[in-house]
This record gives structure tokens, C-alpha cells and sequence, in this order.
């Protein structure tokens, strides 16, 4: 998975009333489906007496889902979803809550309504750069030790766990990009004794 730029907090924003009708939205950084689903959810027992939670969600391998809770189709969830696609950021979920106020506010009113809240929302939330990570598992005889840690101290790496045994099993953090060279450093610091594999 590539480097990705997602929300660094929760947030929660307020819009001024609509012809009545109040939108508050909730941003969330998430991981997986999982969380984005569990973000809907809680607003649904937050406010339980809202008339609608439409919500949407992108995630960094690609995938991304969105409901209209009700509203007319395509006049909820795809603004905001286009809302969050639009500011660049993925592994999110935003729910809009809508309270009605008592005037329609037709098909396009809606879809400025919701994508707008969810706009605003994001304008606000603080973005910040996520660069995956891989942990790589070192294994090495004592005898190795020495070019082993040498590595580990030109490179800066940051040791995750030691294992102790018969032999030493250490694993690193790197990132995705750095990986290959690491575990060539590794193997051609121990002329070809270490063992490396991708956890």
C-alpha cells in the first residue's frame, strides 16, 4: 500500500440551520470497514432521534461506500463521499446528521446541504501523511550480532522485538520503500547467514 494522507482527529462540525433543518457532521479516521461502520453506529445511538445519518467512507486500498439513510438517492452519501475524495484524503468516514425542520429542500438542496457540511467539516480537520510500514524478522546466530546491530545503528532502524533461543530473532519497522534495501543490507552485512523475511 502506498503512503496516504488521511484526517489526524475526530471532529465535529455544526453548519447554521438550513430552511429549518439542522446538520451537524462527524469526521473519523479509521483503518477498515470495520471502524467506519462502528463510526456510524455511534452517531445513530448519539443521536437516535435525528431523521437521518447518512454517511461515507473511503479507505486506502481503494474502496469506498456511502448511504443516503432514506434522503433521495444520490442526494447524501455521494455528496459527501465526493466531499472526502475531493480533499484527498482516504481511511475516513464522515456522518452527516440531519434534524428536519420541516421544509423540503428538494434533490439539489440536499446535495449542496450534505456535501457542504461535509466540506466544511473536512476544510477543518487537520491532514497528515501516512507512510505504511513493514516488519521485517531478522534472523541471525549470535556469531552475527555485531553486523547485525551495525545495520540497525547506520540505518536508524526501529527495533520492534528480540527473541532469544538458539539463534536471535529481531524484528525492525521500516517502511515500504526502504525494505528492499534493508534486507540487502542485512544478508550482505552477514555474507548471506541472516534470514529475512516480511512478517
Amino acid at each position: 500500500m502506498a503512503r496516504f494522507s488521511t484526517v489526524s482527529d475526530a471532529l465535529v462540525f455544526e453548519e447554521d440551520l438550513i430552511k429549518g433543518s439542522r446538520f451537524v457532521a462527524l469526521v473519523e479516521p479509521v483503518d477498515d470497514e470495520e471502524q467506519a461502520l462502528a463510526h456510524v453506529d455511534a452517531c445513530r445511538t448519539r443521536w437516535p432521534g435525528a431523521t437521518h445519518h447518512c454517511w461515507a467512507f473511503a479507505l486506502a486500498d481503494g474502496r469506498t461506500r456511502s448511504s443516503d439513510d432514506g434522503e433521495p438517492g444520490g442526494s447524501a452519501g455521494r455528496p459527501i463521499l465526493a466531499q472526502i475524495e475531493g480533499h484527498g484524503v482516504t481511511n475516513v468516514a464522515v456522518v452527516v446528521v440531519r434534524w428536519y425542520g420541516g421544509t423540503k429542500l428538494g434533490v439539489g438542496g440536499l446535495i449542496r446541504a450534505y456535501g457542504g457540511t461535509a466540506g466544511k467539516a473536512l476544510d477543518r480537520c487537520d491532514v497528515v501523511e501516512v507512510i505504511p510500514r513493514l516488519r521485517l524478522v531478522v534472523a541471525h546466530s549470535y556469531d552475527d550480532t555485531g553486523p547485525v546491530q551495525a545495520v540497525v545503528g547506520s540505518r536508524g532502524l526501529e527495533v520492534v522485538d528480540t527473541q532469544w533461543g538458539a539463534g536471535v530473532r529481531m524484528t525492525v519497522s521500516v517502511t515500504e520503500e526502504e525494505a528492499e534495501a534493508v534486507t540487502r543490507d542485512f544478508v550482505d552485512r552477514t555474507a548471506g547467514r541472516a534470514d529475512v523475511t516480511v512478517e
